[in-house]
């Protein structure tokens, strides 16, 4: 992504908690934000491991977005022409720190699991849709007064 995108979110996120700069993103839509949370995450897991102070307390002392090597790629124009692409991307540098003053968490992050249905569930499904297409064939059977109304021809 390029530098510029990824910049515009990383200033909402200075100076917020772990806590609640997650928060922001998981609300955003743009798309920097996800790899920005998904980096956000693993910095405060590995503060976890590390032992280090309560990892939800943290606040982001630091966050910088350099650009990185562009990848450049040409779009076919007319009368075999190119018009060169720039494919940009970004490194991010996220450093959390301690927070100066204790304050009160604002809310709490639940992360939902992902669950599979049971296989039987999924067959009941299944046995209800081939009950619908004999349905229709017979619809199919009856659509004789439709055709004797508007013929192609008259008779």
């Amino acid at each position: 992504m390029a530098p510029r995108k990824v910049r515009a979110i990383a200033d909402i996120m200075r100076g917020l908690s772990a806590n609640e700069a997650e928060a922001q993103l998981l609300l955003m839509p743009r798309r920097a934000a996800k790899p920005l949370l998904k980096l956000l995450r693993s910095a405060t897991a590995g503060a976890k491991q590390r032992n280090i102070a309560n990892a939800e307390d943290l606040v982001i002392e630091k966050i910088t977005v350099d650009g990185a090597s562009m990848l450049k790629r040409s779009l076919p124009r007319a009368r075999g022409s190119a018009s060169p692409i720039q494919r940009k991307m970004s490194h991010v540098t996220l450093i959390l720190g301690a927070p100066k003053a204790e304050a009160k968490r604002r809310f709490t992050i639940v992360v939902k699991k992902k669950s599979k249905l049971p296989p039987e569930e999924t067959k009941v499904k299944k046995k209800k849709q081939s009950v619908k297409e004999e349905d229709t064939k017979g619809r199919e059977r009856k659509a004789g007064f439709f055709r004797r109304m508007f013929a192609r021809k008259s008779i």
